[in-house]
């Protein structure tokens, strides 16, 4: 999902280069409704301590987190201009990329088109112009 996010937000960086809107990045976290205040708040102290530890500190926090609840990451890209405010949820566009139906309706098929199966890679060059247009298509949305 690496090479699809990195795309995305370039291609992000290239419209807001050529359009009205400004953009931030947000990063939100969803928790499992079982999730107390108490281990949200050592999940993210523990996180925190990731940064700094040595590796036996850090095999021993991996495995405090591995008994925590985890919250799922949700990067959004909020945009602004003027009065106006959007949102755009950057894993459902790289979602879109990576999948053959490009709305997010059916379930998720691979694009094997994106891949290059006689190197066993990414086709660069499809992944590349399939963001581009998602991306583009995202833009005009816009309201």
């Amino acid at each position: 999902m690496q090479p699809a996010l990195i795309r995305i937000i370039d291609n992000i960086r290239k419209q807001l280069d050529d359009s009205d809107w400004q953009g931030r990045y947000r990063d939100d976290m969803r928790w499992p409704a079982e999730a107390t205040a108490e281990q949200k708040q050592q999940y993210l102290a523990l996180q925190e301590m990731l940064e700094t530890a040595t590796p036996e500190e850090h095999d021993q926090i991996q495995r405090t987190l591995a008994q925590l609840p985890t919250p799922e990451h949700i990067y959004v890209l909020c945009l602004t201009k003027q009065d106006a405010q959007q949102e755009i949820n950057l894993w459902q566009l790289c979602y879109r990329l990576c999948s053959v139906a490009e709305d997010s309706s059916d379930p998720m098929t691979v694009d094997t088109s994106l891949l290059d199966l006689q190197q066993g890679d990414v086709d660069w060059i499809a992944l590349d112009k399939k963001a581009q247009r998602l991306v583009a298509n995202a833009f005009q949305g816009l309201a």
